[in-house]
């Protein structure tokens, strides 16, 4: 981003922070992605990354961009707390290094810049434990901390997050040009466009006729299969606007994000979402609005309006197949491609989900559970017994489980069955967790930043040491509050 030029981001120097302090660092990105050791060691990593200074060939700009906020346009917004320190050269490619929460910048507008170390410890434990099951999404690289005071609900201390990731280029991005009063605006809709295509699309068949068109489609594919992946392990972002949507099809900005704990599909995560726009199952349609205000942003360079809603139809039948593959592959069945099969299939698994619905069955606890048992045959099995305790109709569960079985015999799929426990997490990041974390924290005590990071990392493991953390939440964490502070 920072190569497109003035009209794209402004140099802005990060604000200082008295006495930073690591918090977190991941050590095992920094050796993948080939970066020095002292980056994430000693006293000069430590001032680079909490903004008290830089290394030589890094070079602090923010971005501008505009945006839909809750389906208002919002106008002009930009890195309001974000700052790029340019890209780096790493064995996986080119990524882009930056920081969350190092002061203001001239896209802040009534905002300080700053970050808390509350809602920078979901970002940073948030982005790996996606990664972990294997959803793309924005890295993090460390998270420091400083005592500087920051208000925000309540008065709370300052922290910097660094993340990665090819781009951090978002709709809003392309609103912004197509929005833009200046004559030069589609020059620079054009600049940035063409920037994305040649520099992260650049493997990708483009259609010379119109290449823009193209990218709407690619977007739109890629945009169908992040949200049916987001569904698959009940993780709502809790606010989708169009500034918060990656070019890339990756997770962008954790904020009121949560997984869920009883499958309930008309679930609000964010406090601040009043009308429930971002509900987990609205997910997958404001992704379609989303990339429908991409598409009209898109339009001075696609030019035909039936060329750009043909780029965008793609997404349903991708976010479809998507989908149902995913749910699929959890029950361990594979996809049939006899229709009447496939149907039935289908059907089996809508009503599982009903029946998860109506008695908020535990989302994650539930499949693990089931990853257990589906290779046992035998429904008096403990492993069977296991599954049936988290429901209270045990009738309408032992007719499910039944048929379940019996699809299962008459048309086996024993690789699929045993790869289960690879697509259906044990942990995942829920929010008692984090806040137990943030709340150590806060006291200077960040071993259980480390414990929840590992095992994150590495969801699909057993990890029998730390049995509690793949618990029913406790009572209390149903009073647990995030909103677009957090």
């Amino acid at each position: 981003m920072n190569l497109l030029g003035p009209s794209f981001t402004t140099e802005v120097m990060p604000t200082p922070v008295p006495e930073p302090s690591w918090v977190a660092q991941n050590f095992e990105l920094g050796q993948d992605l080939g970066l020095p050791d002292e980056w994430l060691n000693g006293t000069e990593g430590l001032a680079v990354f909490s903004g008290n200074g830089l290394w030589e060939g890094m070079q602090a700009r923010a971005s501008v961009y505009s945006g839909h906020q809750f389906g208002q346009w919002a106008g002009q917004l930009g890195d309001g707390r974000a700052l790029s320190l340019g890209e780096y050269a790493s064995p996986k490619g080119t990524l882009e290094i930056q920081l969350k929460g190092a002061g203001k910048t001239p896209y802040s507008r009534m905002g300080d810049g700053r970050a808390v170390l509350r809602s920078s410890i979901r970002e940073y434990l948030c982005s790996e434990a996606m990664a972990g099951l294997g959803i793309p999404t924005t890295r993090a690289l460390c998270l420091t901390g400083s005592p500087l005071p920051v208000l925000r609900e309540e008065l709370e201390t300052a922290a910097i997050v660094t993340r990665t990731a090819p781009s951090f280029i978002r709709f809003g991005h392309f609103e912004h040009f197509a929005n833009h009063a200046s004559p030069t605006g589609v020059e620079h809709l054009k600049q940035l466009a063409d920037f994305v295509i040649s520099n992260h699309f650049q493997t990708e068949d483009f259609s010379s006729a119109n290449p823009y068109a193209t990218l709407l489609e690619k977007v739109s594919v890629s945009t169908a299969n992040l949200m049916a992946q987001w569904q698959a392990v009940g993780f709502c972002h809790g606010v989708m606007n169009t500034d918060n949507m990656s070019i890339l099809g990756l997770t962008l900005d954790y904020g009121p994000f949560q997984f869920l704990d009883g499958f309930n599909p008309q679930h609000i995560c964010n406090h601040s979402d009043s009308m429930g726009r971002y509900a987990y199952d609205r997910q997958p349609q404001v992704a379609y609005w989303n990339l429908f205000c991409l598409a009209q942003a898109l339009m001075p360079l696609i030019e035909e309006q039936d060329l750009a809603m043909k780029a965008l139809e793609p997404y349903k039948s991708a976010f479809a197949e998507s989908w149902e593959i995913s749910f699929l592959n959890k029950l361990g069945i594979e996809k049939q491609q006899d229709p009447a099969l496939a149907s039935d299939d289908k059907t089996l698994l809508n009503e599982l989900l009903q029946l998860l619905a109506n008695e908020q069955v535990d989302f994650t606890i539930f499949w693990r559970r089931l990853s257990h048992a589906a290779p046992t045959t035998q429904a008096a099995s403990s492993e069977w017994q296991s599954v049936a305790d988290v429901f209270i109709d045990q009738s309408a569960w032992g007719e499910w489980r039944d048929r379940y079985l019996s699809r299962l015999q008459t048309r086996p799929s024993a690789l699929a069955v045993r790869q289960m426990l690879q697509v259906n997490p044990k942990y995942i990041l829920r929010n008692h967790l984090a806040e137990a974390a943030i709340q150590k924290s806060k006291k200077g005590d960040h071993s259980e930043v480390d414990t929840l990071f590992k095992l994150l990392q590495s969801p699909f493991e057993e990890h029998s040491q730390f049995e509690n953390y793949a618990n029913l939440p406790p009572d209390w964490a149903a009073n647990i509050e995030i909103s677009c502070s957090s």
